[in-house]
């Protein structure tokens, strides 16, 4: 019997809000399942993290890494820039032995991966200058900056982490039904 292709996917959003919105993720979850179809492949995994392109450390890449490494799995996310926005570390990953599929670059080899990752990290870089110029120029015309009462005015609002939660327990879930065949066959002497 011939098993169709595996992919591990991986979404990312930037802030809790575009996590809580769930915008940014449909549109990545939507792009990584039509992305499956097209090859005929099965997402045997689902990982979600709401984390800067910036920041190294990621839990949620992590065990999406070691599934697809753990069950010969390619990675698979919906644009290179959701996977990092840090030329070094997409770098890194890139000779990491686990192999990597972007939707919006099916036919991206080592090559264009490091040019593009060096891209990535320009824009990133140019988003931080243009958040900061901003973010002073505002100070500068006397705008005050934050939310003066924190976090207690959203919680009285009622919008707290609630459906960033559920979304991340229902990707538990859905991995959990697609772990099941592999732990089946494992123990059936795959």
């Amino acid at each position: 019997m011939i098993r169709p292709p595996r992919l591990v996917a991986y979404e990312r959003v930037s802030t809790t809000r575009q996590g809580r919105s769930g915008l940014g993720l449909n549109a990545q979850r939507a792009a990584i399942e039509a992305f499956a179809r097209g090859r005929e492949a099965v997402v045997i995994g689902r990982f979600t993290e709401v984390e800067s392109g910036g920041k190294n450390v990621r839990p949620e890449l992590a065990k999406a890494l070691d599934l697809a490494r753990l069950t010969g799995s390619a990675l698979v996310i919906a644009r290179l820039d959701r996977l990092s926005r840090n030329a070094a570390f997409l770098l890194t990953l890139r000779d990491s032995g686990v192999g990597f599929l972007a939707c919006d670059m099916p036919e991206a080899n080592d090559l264009t991966v490091g040019i593009m990752a060096l891209v990535a990290q320009a824009e990133r870089e140019a988003i931080s200058l243009r958040t900061r110029e901003a973010l002073a120029a505002a100070r500068a015309r006397g705008v005050r900056l934050g939310n003066p009462n924190g976090a207690a005015a959203l919680r009285r609002a009622g919008k707290g982490t609630a459906a960033l939660r559920a979304a991340v327990a229902a990707n538990a879930d859905a991995f959990a039904q697609d772990l099941a065949p592999l732990i089946a066959d494992h123990r059936g002497g795959y």
